[in-house]
């Protein structure tokens, strides 16, 4: 059994037991949340399409921690100006662990 969710404006494809991680969610480890913008299940018999999400479908996971992602430089140049800018950026995270998926 499979579903694709949506969260922070991107699509996941989850399954039970998955470990993942999604854009920050306000939610502390150790707390359960509940992804209610499902866009398809497929239980193995029978696919489910939403228009846009599938009606009564949520998948639940428990929220594993929060952290920050590798960093990535951003540089800016201009060629025979002086001018350059360099900045880092490290995007924050929660990981999740995909208990069950409930149609």
């Amino acid at each position: 059994m499979y579903a694709i969710i949506e969260t922070g404006g991107k699509q996941y494809w989850v399954k039970a037991g998955d470990v993942l991680r999604v854009e920050k969610l306000p939610a502390e480890p150790g707390e359960k949340v509940v992804f209610d913008k499902v866009l398809l299940v497929n239980d193995g018999f029978d696919l489910k399409i939403g228009s846009p999400y599938v009606e009564g479908a949520k998948v639940v996971a428990t929220v594993e921690g929060h952290g920050k992602a590798k960093k990535i430089i951003v540089f800016k140049y201009k060629p025979k100006k002086n001018y350059r800018r360099k900045q880092g950026h490290r995007q924050p995270f929660t990981q999740i662990k995909i208990e069950s998926i409930e149609v």
